[in-house]
């Protein structure tokens, strides 16, 4: 259980306690992420139903639902997706790229994947209510976003800098760790959202071997910034999926 212990407190703000991660269980953290998602994406979810059920104008409840995820994870996934589009847009060697996503300020980049990605949810969340199926939604998608830290952090994945999360838990999964929790999740998420929600899976499992490969190129290989953007392009494309009617 120390690895769920350390996803817990790498990946939401809860007080959980753990000390200097060892290489194992840091890996086991990553392969209990998909779990947290879904805890975090359940909790969004109940409160867009419950804001819409108040009154609240469902792109507006979106919206909050939205900022409620990134509270509840410190804004990391944004930041590092913002970071990962400033040095995916920059020119030079990956050394160049490295510093531009360290530098801390928003590019033009950063601020557009940023608005799209925000946007994108805000209104895939207002799609999806009032039905009864809106938290196990946000749910599904939250999880198969966190899913993608196993692919990211696969075999033959190399850190891209020798200090940060990504030095901890690069090189760390075998590539089907990946894959069962995609399929898990489509399967379980059929019974309850129909044939979208393999589909929005499927989709969001595409992107990430797709950002995966292009980021490994151009870094020189994984960092945790790179993980929050896997993380905020599945998630962003699977409520769009399962938003769609």
């Amino acid at each position: 259980m120390a690895g769920l212990a350390l996803a817990l407190s790498w990946l939401t703000v809860l007080p959980v306690r753990t000390g200097a991660p060892a290489p194992a269980v840091a890996a086991a953290a990553l392969r209990w992420a998909p779990l947290v998602g879904a805890l975090l994406g359940a909790v969004a979810g109940a409160a867009l139903w419950g804001l819409t059920a108040l009154g609240v104008p469902a792109f507006v409840a979106g919206l909050l639902a939205v900022g409620l995820l990134a509270a509840a994870t410190r804004g990391m996934h944004l930041d590092g997706l913002a970071d990962t589009a400033d040095g995916l847009g920059c020119y030079g060697p990956p050394e160049r790229a490295l510093a531009v996503m360290r530098d801390g300020g928003a590019g033009p980049f950063a601020v557009v994947a940023l608005v799209v990605a925000v946007g994108a949810q805000a209104g895939s969340l207002a799609a999806l209510v009032p039905g009864p199926t809106a938290v196990a939604a946000v749910a599904l998608a939250c999880a198969a976003g966190r899913a993608g830290f196993a692919w990211a952090c696969r075999r033959g994945v190399a850190p891209a800098r020798p200090g940060g999360l990504g030095a901890q838990v690069a090189d760390s999964q075998p590539w089907w760790v990946a894959v069962a929790w995609w399929v898990a999740l489509g399967a379980a998420g059929s019974a309850v959202l129909g044939w979208r929600a393999p589909v929005a899976v499927a989709l969001g499992a595409g992107l990430v071997v797709l950002l995966s490969r292009h980021t490994a190129r151009r870094f020189g290989g994984v960092t945790g910034d790179v993980l929050g953007a896997a993380t905020e392009v599945a998630t962003t494309a699977a409520l769009v999926v399962l938003s769609t009617t």
